[in-house]
Protein backbone atom coordinates (compact mmCIF):
# COMPACT_ATOMS: atom_id res chain seq x y z
CA UNK A 1 0.00 0.00 0.00
CA UNK A 2 1.16 3.50 -1.10
CA UNK A 3 1.60 5.98 2.23
CA UNK A 4 0.88 8.67 -0.39
CA UNK A 5 -1.97 8.32 -2.41
CA UNK A 6 -3.56 5.39 -0.44
CA UNK A 7 -4.02 2.73 -3.57
CA UNK A 8 -3.44 -0.86 -2.60
CA UNK A 9 -1.30 -3.63 -4.67
CA UNK A 10 -0.66 -6.68 -5.04
CA UNK A 11 2.83 -7.62 -5.87
CA UNK A 12 4.52 -10.73 -5.50
CA UNK A 13 7.91 -10.35 -4.36
CA UNK A 14 10.76 -11.91 -1.82
CA UNK A 15 10.58 -11.83 1.68
CA UNK A 16 13.50 -9.67 2.02
CA UNK A 17 12.90 -7.28 -0.93
CA UNK A 18 11.74 -3.85 -0.45
CA UNK A 19 9.59 -1.95 -2.52
CA UNK A 20 10.94 1.71 -3.29
CA UNK A 21 8.19 3.30 -5.38
CA UNK A 22 4.29 3.64 -5.85
CA UNK A 23 3.93 2.59 -9.18
CA UNK A 24 0.47 4.87 -9.39
CA UNK A 25 2.48 7.73 -8.10
CA UNK A 26 5.71 7.82 -8.36
CA UNK A 27 6.46 8.41 -4.63
CA UNK A 28 9.28 6.97 -3.76
CA UNK A 29 9.97 5.83 -0.12
CA UNK A 30 5.90 5.96 0.53
CA UNK A 31 5.26 1.62 -0.12
CA UNK A 32 3.83 -0.26 3.14
CA UNK A 33 3.79 -4.55 3.49
CA UNK A 34 0.37 -5.40 4.04
CA UNK A 35 0.25 -8.97 5.78
CA UNK A 36 -1.52 -11.41 3.84
CA UNK A 37 -2.16 -15.22 4.35
CA UNK A 38 1.29 -17.44 2.85
CA UNK A 39 0.98 -19.67 0.15
CA UNK A 40 2.52 -23.61 1.37
CA UNK A 41 3.28 -25.39 -1.69
CA UNK A 42 3.78 -28.58 -0.28
CA UNK A 43 5.99 -31.31 -2.72
CA UNK A 44 4.40 -34.72 -0.76
CA UNK A 45 1.04 -34.26 -2.07
CA UNK A 46 -0.29 -37.30 -3.64
CA UNK A 47 -2.73 -36.77 -6.75
CA UNK A 48 -5.59 -38.95 -6.76
CA UNK A 49 -6.09 -39.87 -10.39
CA UNK A 50 -9.62 -39.75 -11.89
CA UNK A 51 -11.80 -38.95 -15.25
CA UNK A 52 -12.14 -35.72 -16.04
CA UNK A 53 -14.86 -34.22 -14.95
CA UNK A 54 -15.58 -37.08 -11.85
CA UNK A 55 -15.47 -34.75 -9.18
CA UNK A 56 -17.97 -32.31 -10.82
CA UNK A 57 -20.32 -35.02 -10.97
CA UNK A 58 -19.83 -36.52 -7.57
CA UNK A 59 -20.63 -32.35 -6.57
CA UNK A 60 -23.47 -32.35 -8.72
CA UNK A 61 -24.79 -35.82 -7.30
CA UNK A 62 -24.30 -33.94 -3.37
CA UNK A 63 -26.09 -31.13 -4.04
CA UNK A 64 -29.21 -32.64 -6.16
CA UNK A 65 -30.24 -33.90 -2.47
CA UNK A 66 -29.48 -30.75 -1.08
CA UNK A 67 -31.80 -28.94 -3.44
CA UNK A 68 -34.59 -31.79 -3.12
CA UNK A 69 -35.02 -31.10 0.14
CA UNK A 70 -35.10 -27.39 -0.02
CA UNK A 71 -37.68 -27.56 -2.90
CA UNK A 72 -39.38 -30.04 -0.10
CA UNK A 73 -39.33 -27.18 2.20
CA UNK A 74 -40.67 -24.80 0.22
CA UNK A 75 -43.70 -26.18 -1.20
CA UNK A 76 -44.35 -27.15 2.48
CA UNK A 77 -44.14 -23.96 3.67
CA UNK A 78 -47.09 -21.20 3.39
CA UNK A 79 -46.59 -17.83 2.77
CA UNK A 80 -48.78 -14.92 4.10
CA UNK A 81 -50.07 -12.56 1.32
CA UNK A 82 -48.14 -8.91 0.73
Amino acid sequence: MCNECTKTFTVLHGINEVLVRCQECDATQSMQKLLSTPIVIKDDIIIKESKVGELTKEYIEANREVLRQQKKEATEETYEPS
